[in-house]
């Protein structure tokens, strides 16, 4: 008996020490475990405004070391194009006045399908010769009374000389324009002072707190020892901050504006490169406008094909004549728009400029009727639809940052990226993105990062919906004399060829609203009507 109960006691140390050994093996290996027994891992959450969001599909996960690699190889290449260029004296920077234009090979005549050359030889304000480039110009060709404008090409050579060609499209009076918009020391300065901080807009948060709102300071970065509110996307690293308020939770912020804040990273000295005088400076005013003649009226013109989804782009893209927008490589069809979107899932992602889309197609399609999604302000998310023909088109703002003095709701803003991951896809689904505007007071890397994020979730997409049509719009040319360290337009060129860069291993198409805008010579953030109709109908051109 007193041998059985020993053996009995032996038994159960055993048992002890097995399941300890087991238990230690399970906490330490637990990833391998799971990977053997094939147990599932618990959902992935989004921390974002404190909404749940399910995993995705079993998708490579881009880590944030890649993610930070593909940023820097990006940075690296827009450092090469904009070299630093101190200066001790405005007198040593680019002058338009005193830098020369040469029309090259002048003739009386010109003949339409002609290229037509300026040599720019830029100087400085004390007449020298200038030895290096990144002069920031803008090339328009023009005839105002035939409603006609299309860019030109500008060739950099690196070394204080520039060639401008212009195609000739169309016949008759044709004016020549070259503006230098920032010189190239401005330009260098722009650059170093965009990257240098994150606080020229200041945003207000607004927070529920019961009956009444309290407003705390929120930010892209928020340098503060004071308890922070972070709102961030954990697989994409995007993160947007606010001072916590004093027994309000973080999931009680509601809306938010902007406003700017006083505050440069440029001199005194950099700054009188950008009064209104200086910006975007006429370089060929005393150049009389050219003749253009049809010339061989039995040269037979080629038939373009009808433009179509992936075909490449050429600089310039295209030309206005009589208002309406003709590309280069094909020809534009005039196509029904309600015929064409019948049986069409429209997403429009992205800024205002896009959102101008969406209110041109409800004013075209009267058979669209908006729904009420109960939200109010500018931002406020729209759906139209038209249920006999089966057309949906909805417009949604992107995430942070988004500059604006209108307080507008945040409670369900998300990541273009998160959207494009809850979208089926096929054949009939349209998405439309463009962004910029809101990113150019912001250090590059912000924009590259979400550009970044925006084209794995394409990719994403396309893999399992390989036929949904993605269209990327360029961002529009603004107001020349709007807040220039912040809203430039060299910023959105930067952020433009960064863009094309990013999606250009993607088959999606773009719609180069830069070069059209430049052509129309807009000059406007929001351009008019007419101007919207014509990047819409390359969409149409695309899709049907």
């Amino acid at each position: 008996m007193t041998m059985r109960t020993a053996n009995h006691k032996s038994l159960l140390v055993l048992v002890f020490i097995l399941a300890s050994w087991i238990t230690f093996a399970v906490i330490q290996n637990s990833t391998k475990l799971r990977t053997v027994l094939k147990l599932p891992f618990s959902l992935h959450h989004w921390n974002f405004i404190m909404k749940t969001h399910p995993e995705p599909p079993p998708n490579p996960i881009v880590s944030p070391t890649e993610t930070e690699l593909r940023i820097k190889r990006i940075m690296e290449k827009l450092d090469q194009l904009i070299p630093p260029r101190p200066f001790t004296n405005v007198s040593s920077t680019t002058s338009a006045t005193h830098s020369r234009a040469t029309l090259l090979s002048p003739r009386d005549t010109y003949c339409r399908g002609d290229r037509l050359d300026v040599l720019l030889e830029m100087r400085d304000h004390l007449g020298r010769r200038k030895e290096y480039g990144g002069d920031f110009l803008r090339a328009r060709m023009s005839s105002p009374a035939l409603k006609a404008g299309a860019s030109g090409k500008v060739t950099d050579f690196n070394n204080g000389t520039y060639l401008v060609s212009f195609t000739l499209f169309w016949e008759g009076q044709v004016s020549l324009s070259v503006l230098l918009i920032h010189p190239s020391e401005g330009v260098s300065a722009l650059w170093r002072a965009r990257n240098q901080g994150y606080d020229r807009v200041i945003f207000t948060g607004q927070f529920n707190r019961g009956t009444s709102q309290v407003n705390t300071d929120c930010a892209l970065v928020l340098n503060s020892s004071a308890e922070l509110c972070e709102y961030l996307d954990t697989r994409d690293q995007e993160a947007f901050y606010c001072m916590k308020p004093t027994n309000v939770p973080c999931a009680a912020l509601t809306h938010m504006h902007s406003k700017n804040k006083d505050v440069s990273y440029l001199s005194k000295q950099e700054r009188s490169l950008f009064e209104r005088s200086n910006v975007g400076v006429e370089m060929m005013a005393k150049f009389d406008a050219i003749t253009v003649s049809k010339c061989n009226s039995e040269k037979t013109v080629p038939v373009k094909r009808q433009c179509k989804f992936g075909m490449a782009s050429t600089i310039p893209s295209g030309h206005v004549w009589k208002d309406t927008w003709n590309p280069v490589s094909c020809s534009l069809a005039a196509i029904e728009m309600k015929e064409c979107l019948r049986g069409k899932f429209i997403y429009l992602l992205g800024d205002s400029t896009i959102r101008q889309w969406m209110e041109y197609f409800k004013s075209r399609i009267n058979t669209l009727k908006s729904v009420d999604l109960h939200e109010s302000g500018k931002f406020q998310k729209q759906l139209a639809v038209d249920l006999n023909e089966n057309i949906n088109i909805q417009w949604q703002k992107h995430s942070y940052p988004l500059v604006g003095s209108l307080t507008y709701s945040v409670k369900e803003i998300e990541y273009i990226a998160q959207v494009i991951d809850r979208i089926g896809g096929e054949k009939n689904t349209i998405i439309v993105i463009s962004l910029g505007q809101h990113f150019r007071p912001f250090p590059i890397d912000v924009f590259i990062r979400r550009a970044l994020n925006i084209h794995d979730a394409v990719q994403r997409l396309l893999l399992r919906s390989p036929e949904t049509v993605i269209i990327i719009k360029a961002e529009n040319i603004r107001e020349m004399n709007v807040d220039v360290e912040r809203f430039s337009d060299i910023h959105g060129y930067i952020q433009y060829l960064a863009l094309k860069d990013i999606f250009q291993d993607l088959n999606v198409g773009i719609i180069d609203a830069w070069d059209i805008t430049i052509a129309y010579g807009t000059n406007n953030v929001h351009p008019p009507q007419s101007v919207v109709g014509n990047q819409i109908n390359i969409l149409l051109n695309f899709i049907c």
